[in-house]
Order: structure tokens, then sequence, then C-alpha cells
């Protein structure tokens, strides 16, 4: 059996891998002390371990693990605390479903309804990270942009889960998307295999098996970026693109072909098609902050930048790329929303210490204040009729989504509840706002907290949680729906090792 030696832990979390030895082998199920059905399977499943290749053998049946119920034999263990298990998987046989699952899981209990998360691989070679937050909760999905993957690793630490993935021959590499799950100890950890068909059994082998304990120090913590959609349907997202340098404010094209993020100074084009973020030429403006996006006609972008004057101005430059042209003449000026006939540009800016919505001709002239309610109003952004801007404002003694008519008349709140809300993206269709939430106890917008992105329908109803998510200051601080109103980009954060 190929699992971690006391001294290769010991080894390893001077590197800074792991901070604990590996749990305990527990006898002829390896690492695992018990295997079972969990669920209404219709045929029963097997689990055999082979020391000689140290290799697990599982075969399950069972219909999903999906929705608010899951099917599907799993050999496990108890554990307490922050755990990382890993493993090569290889599904056995020919055919069989599709969605046939094998997976790496954490797991509060053995009823089918249980809160869980999983690292699972499927017989189509989809891959994702799977969770239910709570019993009787349905299950939502983080898909990897990495097809078939050969190793997968589940780690939670803290209160997030998360997984990494490699290729053959590779290194394992975070898959990117954190999730909010919080598992009360103790909790089962173990294998899982689902045939997704309740008549068949499917099988999978699981070897160089790796299960710590503990969760790796983080002295000298590397960033992730992540860039994801999430549907709004299905609250199920999809990883875009994953990075170490440190990424913001996904801007959807026009076209729905590309996202543009900033990254360093600089603006990016990530084809959604496939391929890596291509640099965008914005001519001398090379400080540019994540507030940026595009024209209603998709023809031009526009920036805020502190290059020439050491503080934000908003700019407007062909959307191919090119040489900015200036449209405010005072700063700081921060760029949030472009209005729906493309003849006006919304902002924050700061002016005599007061920081307020203002109005300008995209094609520049004399700017217009909003707003006059002492304390910050932010992030402004038209509805897609244009009658009105939705913005927030900590009037009210706590960040608030707030929305008035174009012209600034009658100003009114729109959200009033525990969280501090910013950044409100109101839907193209006109039928959904989306913005970011943080705890009541957060001042301003940093980065690295706690954040969800909630959802509210404008026609009425309850806000509702989109994401769970580590993030904040660059998550969702621009306009970063789909052209169809179907999606929203966002940027999560992760630390590791």
């Amino acid at each position: 059996m190929r699992s971690l030696s006391i001294q290769a832990a010991a080894a390893l979390a001077l590197c800074g891998w792991f901070s604990a030895p590996p749990l305990p082998a527990a006898g002829g199920l390896g690492l695992f002390v018990q295997h079972g059905d969990v669920g209404a399977a219709g045929r029963a499943g097997s689990a055999v371990f082979e020391p000689a290749r140290g290799a697990y053998t599982l075969s399950g049946g069972g219909a999903n693990m999906w929705f608010t119920n899951d099917a599907f034999h799993f050999a496990w263990k108890k554990v307490s605390g922050d755990v990382a298990l890993a493993a090569d998987i290889r599904f056995l046989g020919q055919g069989g479903d599709p969605h046939r699952k094998a997976c790496l899981l954490v797991r509060q209990s053995l009823d089918p309804d249980s809160a869980y998360a999983d690292a699972v691989l499927h017989g189509d070679g989809l891959t994702s990270l799977q969770y239910r937050e709570t019993p009787g909760a349905r299950t939502y999905e983080i898909q990897s942009a990495v097809s078939s993957p050969t190793r997968l690793r589940l780690e939670k630490r803290g209160k997030y889960v998360s997984m990494s993935i490699a290729r053959p021959g590779e290194p394992l590499r975070p898959a990117g998307g954190t999730f909010r799950l919080e598992l009360a100890d103790p909790f089962y950890v173990g294998l899982g295999v689902c045939a997704h068909n309740n008549d068949a059994l499917e099988r999978a082998v699981f070897t160089n098996l790796e299960l710590a304990g503990g969760a790796p120090p983080l002295a000298r913590p590397r960033l992730i970026s992540a860039l994801e959609t999430v549907a709004i349907a299905s609250r199920d997202r999809r990883v875009a693109h994953v990075t170490t340098n440190h990424i913001e404010a996904p801007n959807w094209s026009r076209d729905g072909a590309t996202l543009v993020f900033n990254s360093n100074g600089r603006l990016f084009r990530l084809p959604l098609g496939g391929g890596e973020p291509e640099p965008i030429d914005t001519g001398f403006a090379l400080r540019c902050n994540n507030d940026h996006g595009f024209s209603p006609d998709g023809q031009w972008l526009a920036i805020s930048d502190q290059t020439r004057e050491r503080r934000s101005l908003i700019y407007i430059l062909p959307a191919a790329g090119g040489a900015p042209r200036q449209v405010t003449p005072l700063g700081p000026s921060y760029w949030h929303g472009w209005s729906p006939d493309g003849r006006t540009l919304a902002y924050c800016a700061e002016r005599n210490g007061e920081f307020d919505v203002y109005a300008i001709p995209a094609a520049g002239g004399e700017e217009r204040r909003l707003t006059t309610a002492r304390g910050l109003d932010d992030g402004p952004e038209y509805s897609a009729d244009g009658q009105w801007i939705y913005f927030n404002s900590e009037r009210g003694g706590s960040m608030q989504i707030w929305r008035m008519r174009a012209d600034g008349a009658r100003q009114e709140p729109v959200t009033d509840d525990e969280f501090n809300n910013w950044f409100p993206h109101p839907s193209p269709d006109g039928k959904w706002l989306v913005f970011l939430s943080y705890d009541k106890e957060v001042k301003g917008h940093p980065e690295n907290k706690d954040v969800t992105l909630r959802i509210l329908p404008l026609a009425g109803g309850k806000a509702e949680p989109l994401a769970k998510l580590f993030g904040g200051q660059g998550t969702i601080n621009m306009p970063s729906w789909s052209p169809d109103s179907r999606k929203v980009a966002f940027v999560s954060y992760q630390f590791v090792p």
C-alpha cells in the first residue's frame, strides 16, 4: 500500500505541505474501517483492498449522487478537524452511463441526504467539486476546466473545501473554486462509486492513496485566483481560468465569447472557447484598476487608470485595444456604468472629501453630481431600460443597495438587511440584480473575506445566495452578466501553501 510514512509526512511538513502525519491505517480496508451502500442502491456494492499494490476497487450501484439524496457505495473512516485525501482514479470496464461517478468524499453522516462534499470524476471525464450544504438541501457543483485528470485531491481546511487535479505525469494543482461547508466533528472521509443507473454496477480503482490529517501551514501562502461563471438557473459554477496572478473584475464581451479582467495594472482578454489570456493594448494606461467595462454596442472599453496623474481618471478606448481618450477632467474617478443608449457614463468620484455618484457624457464634457448624502455612494450602474441607476450607499448606517432615477431623482433603498451589500449589477433582460454581500461587521469592501454573491428578482421577492466564496475586493466590482442574462462571471480566491 502506498501511503505516506511518518518520516515522509514530517519531511513534507517542513516543506509546507502537511502539518500532521497521515491518519493510521485500519486493517483489512487499508486506510478505511468499513464500507457499505448509502441510500437506496438497487444492487449491492463492494470494496476490496489489495495491499500488494495499494489498490482499492469499489463497485457501486445507485441512481445518482445529486439533488437532495444520494445512492452509492462508500468506504470510510471517521475523522475530525482538517483532512486531505488524494488518489489516482480509473474506471474499470467500457461503456456505462457517462455520468457514473468515482469520488473522494467528506460527509457528515451516512444518511442519504447528508451534508457532504466530493471531488468527483465522471465517466465522460467531467470533473467537479460537488457539495450539499445542509441535510436535505440540493447539491451544487463547481466544474473544473480540465477534463479526465488521472489524480484528484479533496481538501477540507477549516470551513472551506477545495479540489486539486493532475493530468498524467503532472503534479497536483488547484482546480480553482472553493466553497464554505461547515461539518461538525467527527465526520466521514472515504471513497465512493455511483453507477448513475439503479439497475447497474460500476467499478473504479483508486491507487496511490494519501490521507493526511491537519491542514498545511500557511506561513508563506500563495494566492490562487479562479475566474468562474455561475448559471443563475442551476446555481452551478464552472471554472474558466486558474492562475497564481491576482486577477479581478471580469466583464463579459457583448458577443459572449470572451471575458475581460485586470491584473497588475493591465487588461486581459480570455477566450471562453479555450486558450490563454491575451493582453489588451491600452496605450500609455498601464495602471488600470478594476473599474472597466464595455459600451452597449461592444465597440468600446471604459477604463479607470492612474498612470498620468497618480489618481484614477476615466478613459475610453476601442474594445480591440488602442489609444485611450480621457473623459473625466477630475480625479479620482472610477467608472461603473454605461447608459443603454451609449451616451452617458456613471461613476464614483471623490470631490472635496466626499465620494458620490456622478454622470458625464461619454463624448466628454461637464460632470453632474447625482448624490449628495453624507457618506460613501458607490458602484452606480444603469438598469436595462436606462430609467434607473442602482448604487450602494452607507447613508442609512450600513452599506445597502439603493436606486434612483437616471437624473438623480427619487433615491430609494432596495435592500435593508443584516449584510453590507456592494456593487449592484442589473441583468441585461431587466429581471435580476446581483450584488456582493459581506457580514455586517466587515467595513468597506476589503479583499480576502467570506462573501456571498446574492441575486434579487427585480419584479419583487427575496435575495438568495448565488455563490458563497472567499473573495471581496476584485470578485465582482464591475458589470459581469453574460449577454443572455443566464450567467454571471466573478473571481474567487484561495490561499494554498
